[in-house]
């Protein structure tokens, strides 16, 4: 039996509004970009297999309390909440909530990823479709990247605006507030040989290359998926081989130097046509000046 897992594709807009660049507006709208997928299980009474159903009940009257009944509280003090409607909230909406303005240009390498939250594709709606173009092609340009301010999901975002295969992409971020500190995180106090950077940097040489996406997969899902076909065919779960114990690592230079030889081992048929390049072409190096 062959089981197909399919993902669901988002085609309904999350935001829609206008995007403003100095005096000049356009309506776009944003669809999500990216999002986790992966088997979901539902949670079934072992006994009779039968999924159970999640409830909401009050602790006071010990009742079922329907979802009409459920309002939002604030908990100003223990066990005391005002409460906030919906129209409340619709009332405090800054203007980000239907026009998205751009605060300043900044170049792209200043931005650390670590601020980057959610992505979207930002697409013009007919009458914006030549400012998009032209903003998309200034930005492409330029090496710039636009910072603006949105409001969705009860909560105003900076974003982070960016050209992509001739469109534009945006990116929720975190506010500086929002970026954990990590007591102690930083380069440890160690001194390191100049032999082992060196090796190190052929051992980076030696898995070096192009980026692309498709080839990472997660095994963890495709084991469940097998988990599930042998299950539904009445087979044997086998276990997948696990990692060996790992020692701490004594001489750090005869560990690099053995990865280096493993690598150079495994190492690709394109990396090593890259390698073999013609020493005019390299200054009469090796890859890199290697």
């Amino acid at each position: 039996m062959v089981i197909t897992y399919t993902r669901g594709i988002m085609a309904a807009s999350v935001w829609s509004g206008h995007l403003t660049f100095g005096l000049i507006s356009m309506p776009v709208r944003l669809f999500s970009g990216a999002r986790s997928s992966g088997i979901s299980f539902n949670m079934l009474h072992r006994t009779d297999k039968v999924r159970v159903k999640q409830q909401y009940i009050c602790p006071v009257e010990n009742v079922v309390v329907d979802r009409g009944d459920i309002v939002k509280g604030y908990e100003f003090r223990k066990d005391e909440y005002i409460i906030i409607e919906p129209e409340e909230i619709k009332k405090i909406e800054p203007q980000t909530a239907k026009t998205m303005e751009i605060l300043e240009f900044v170049k792209a390498a200043e931005v650390d990823p670590v601020y980057f939250e959610s992505s979207y594709y930002m697409m013009p709606e007919e009458a914006g479709r030549r400012p998009y173009a032209l903003l998309t092609k200034a930005l492409e340009e330029s090496e710039y990247v636009a910072i603006a301010k949105i409001t969705m999901h009860n909560r105003e975002y900076t974003v982070f605006l960016r050209p992509h295969e001739g469109g534009m992409m945006l990116h929720t971020m975190y506010y500086a507030e929002e970026v954990k500190k990590v007591e102690g995180f930083g380069a440890p106090d160690v001194e390191l040989k100049e032999a082992e950077v060196k090796v190190a940097h052929q051992l980076i040489e030696a898995l070096a290359d192009e980026w692309d996406p498709e080839k990472y997969k997660d095994s963890f899902q495709e084991n469940l998926k097998k988990l599930i076909e042998t299950k539904l065919e009445g087979g044997e779960v086998a276990a997948v081989e696990q990692p060996k114990k790992l020692a701490p690592v004594i001489d750090l230079m005869a560990a690099l130097k053995q990865s280096l030889a493993q690598m150079e081992g495994k190492k690709k048929p394109a990396a090593a046509a890259r390698d073999q390049e013609p020493a005019a072409a390299a200054g009469g190096k090796g890859r890199r000046g290697r």
